[in-house]
């Protein structure tokens, strides 16, 4: 094995990814069969409105939490709060199993599934502030390449096994009560990860005792995340660039599901719109899983900073294309690419913020990170709603996300702003 991939004997990185790998193939399975409920069944059309409010539901509960998670991540045990966090997940979707079996899409679903993924917030966060205690500096790229993209592919794996399992179900019973049998089967797995939470001690991955702030201040905190980001630039401006990143990732994502949904495949048969989707995510998926495997190389090359800006150019081409010729092999190929480029800049990010801030503020710098990077999500859903038809098709939304990733390298990212490190730092 290469030395990127080898960590100090006796480390604890293999029960952190124990821990996030099977909540997010649960994440994987449990957001399957949400899509198969809500915008793949028979009797309900999405149009881009609609796609992009069932998004917003999913984010809302991070900008929601991300405010507080430093409250919490900087003052109680983070392996205790990783633990309690999947029971009350797993317990949730037992309620959101109950609610879709009878076919319901009312405010109470709405508000257990915003409960559902602010927990996996909180769960995703408390991980990574506490990895840098579990590795090395020098381990950090590899540690978070693996953990995030890990996690990443992790939650498309889950998908599409969410969507097999549940055409086995439809064979046997109505599509509402398939999906409640799938959303179950991710609940056993986020009681797996709260088993395997076990096997870290109580403090291992923080906060330590002299580190925890005295006051709670809400809010507060967020802006303090803020006021200690000034203070490195150079990660705020990598923060933003990641926001930017998924809030484009986001915004094509929503043109994908329609395509697949309305145009790709014909409407009256979702199943197949379902499963081109599902298929799209498995080679985005690819894609996570290569820009991670090549970032530790190219990072020891060209240095954390310049390779985060060559990311942010490197789908433009595709983007282009795609934009003028909006077939299903395009579509494709677009998504490895900017999936691709886009794990490679959150993992380098990643590295680059948890290197620079100390363990006693980084709980509240990543909420900071989780609510910038999910305002900007939120921000490309809505654009997508404005400018996507139902059927997908659209020379806009390309071009449009295309300028913002030209212009996020050529002016956030210019080098007398955002520092050019030496290879490796």
């Amino acid at each position: 094995m290469s030395a990127k991939w080898r960590f100090h004997p006796g480390s604890k990185l293999p029960q952190i990814l124990t821990i996030r790998w099977l909540g997010q193939v649960g994440d994987g399975i449990f957001q399957s069969a949400l899509a198969s409920f809500v915008l793949f069944s028979p009797e309900r059309q999405p149009n881009a409105v609609g796609a992009a409010t069932a998004f917003a539901v999913v984010l809302l509960p991070y900008s929601l939490v991300g405010p507080y998670a430093g409250i919490f991540l900087d003052r109680f045990s983070r392996q205790r709060i990783v633990q309690i966090s999947n029971l009350v997940r797993a317990l949730d979707l037992v309620l959101i199993t109950v609610l879709i079996k009878s076919g319901a899409t009312g405010v109470p679903l709405t508000l257990l599934v915003l409960v559902a993924f602010g927990i996996n917030r909180l769960i995703l966060s408390g991980l990574s502030a506490g990895l840098p205690l579990i590795v090395t500096k020098d381990e950090l790229i590899s540690a978070n390449a693996l953990a995030v993209t890990g996690g990443s592919i992790g939650v498309v794996i889950g998908g599409g096994f969410g969507i097999g399992v549940k055409k086995l179900f439809d064979a046997h019973g109505k599509s509402d009560l398939s999906d409640a049998k799938v959303i179950l089967i991710a609940m056993c797995l986020y009681l797996a990860s709260a088993y395997f939470t076990r096997r870290i001690s109580r403090m291992e991955i923080g906060p330590a005792a002299h580190e925890t702030p005295a006051q709670f201040r809400g809010l507060g905190e967020l802006k303090e995340g803020w006021n200690i980001l000034k203070n490195h630039p150079d990660a705020l401006r990598g923060i933003f660039t990641t926001a930017i990143q998924r809030g484009g990732l986001t915004a094509l994502t929503l043109m994908g599901l329609l395509l697949e949904r309305n145009t790709f495949n014909p409407s009256s048969n979702p199943d197949a719109g379902l499963a081109g989707f599902g298929f799209a995510l498995g080679v985005a998926g690819v894609g996570f899983g290569v820009g991670s495997f090549i970032t530790p190389y190219f990072v020891s090359y060209f240095g954390r900073h310049r390779w985060i800006r060559l990311m942010m150019i490197a789908p433009i081409t595709f983007l282009i294309f795609f934009a003028f010729i909006p077939q299903e092999w395009l579509l494709l190929t677009t998504a490895f690419f900017i999936a691709a480029s886009g794990q490679a800049v959150k993992v380098t990010n990643d590295a680059l913020v948890q290197s620079q801030i100390a363990d006693e503020y980084r709980g509240r710098v990543f909420a900071f990170y989780d609510v910038a990077v999910n305002a900007i999500i939120v921000v490309g859903a809505l654009i997508a709603a404005i400018v996507l038809p139902k059927s997908g098709k659209s020379i806009e939304l390309p071009l449009i996300t295309t300028v913002a990733f030209a212009l996020t390298s050529l002016l956030l990212l210019r080098p007398s702003k955002f520092f050019i490190a030496r290879p490796g730092k």
